[in-house]
């Protein structure tokens, strides 16, 4: 159940790429992306998200 980003409501702040523990956000065209195979899960970028742009799948 790896993070999953919501496109239309990601601003591209980086938040989430900062607060990954597993560093397995990047930002790419201004929005982030979760490597599905780096994700551990934690959920910290979902709680970092100002937008709540961030779900676990």
């Amino acid at each position: 159940m790896a993070a999953k980003v919501n496109t239309e409501e990601c601003t591209g702040c980086g938040i989430c790429v900062d607060e990954c523990p597993a560093t397995a956000i990047e930002l790419k065209d201004d929005k982030a992306k979760v490597d599905k195979e780096e994700c551990t899960e934690c959920g910290t970028c979902v709680d970092a998200c100002p937008n709540s742009a961030i779900s676990m799948e």
